[in-house]
């Protein structure tokens, strides 16, 4: 039976993962409506309008995350293809885990492998931490570092890292990270990468938070330092798109 995910569970996981910067625009709108009322023209109309903005981008902002999260289908998992039974899986994220049990019932004759590979000295994010503390692994979930997938050469038929990989800041470290990944692939095999990009659509929605997003170029390079090319791709909602990557040589 399909997992039914709470109503607005994905629009109160992001506030709450990240609710200083939600405190910050509330006490900033606070401050300006404050002021529009105690100062003078013309100061008094702009720091009223400035305020009802961050209101509207707050709200916009809320309204974006909850149609991503809540109302497009993403955790329905449609964009993760087939897999032929016994199939290898690897399911791989930075310890907020929403997907392994989703994927072990999309595959349930396949053997799904779990990784973390949260590394508190590098990956530094504060909301990172606080997902962790409420988020329980997934049964079985095994520690990896960056560098390396502790799996046999040539062993996955396919991998899934979702929402996850942007948490790697460094560029010579996710090189690295989709080296390790390419190397436990199987020749046929496919890494299906699921990312927020730093474009225009995250950036009405978000504004200067898309810049904790990677922009499709960064991608690119990166996917191309690891010797991995582009199979596909797919945008599930004009704000999440989907890389499919194989091996150089792999026929599509």
């Amino acid at each position: 039976m399909e997992r039914v995910r709470r109503p607005f569970q994905g629009v109160w996981n992001v506030v709450r993962f990240n609710w200083p910067f939600y405190l910050l625009s509330v006490g900033l709108t606070l401050l300006l409506l404050l002021s529009g009322r105690i100062l003078d023209e013309p100061h008094r109309g702009c720091t009223t309008i400035a305020g009802l903005v961050l209101i509207g981008i707050a709200l916009l902002s809320s309204l974006v995350t909850f149609y991503i999260y809540d109302l497009s289908g993403l955790y329905r998992l449609h964009w993760s293809g087939q897999c032929p039974p016994g199939a290898c899986i690897v399911n791989i994220h930075a310890g907020f885990d929403e997907t392994s049990a989703l994927l072990q019932e999309r595959f349930p004759d396949s053997e799904l492998i779990v990784f973390d590979f949260f590394d508190p000295q590098r990956h530094t994010e504060a909301s990172i931490r606080r997902a962790r503390n409420a988020c329980p692994p997934f049964p079985g979930t095994r520690s990896m570092s960056t560098s390396n997938v502790p799996l046999p050469e040539g062993s996955a038929d396919r991998i899934f890292v979702t929402l996850s990989a942007h948490e790697i800041r460094d560029s010579d470290e996710r090189i690295a990270f989709f080296k390790a990944l390419k190397r436990c692939l199987k020749a046929t095999g496919q890494i299906v990468v699921t990312e927020h990009l730093r474009d225009l659509p995250n950036f009405l929605a978000y504004t200067i938070g898309f810049f904790h997003f990677l922009s499709v170029a960064a991608w690119n390079k990166t996917f191309r330092e690891a010797e991995l090319r582009i199979a596909a791709k797919c945008k599930t909602t004009p704000f999440i798109t989907t890389f499919v990557l194989e091996k150089h040589g792999t026929a599509s």
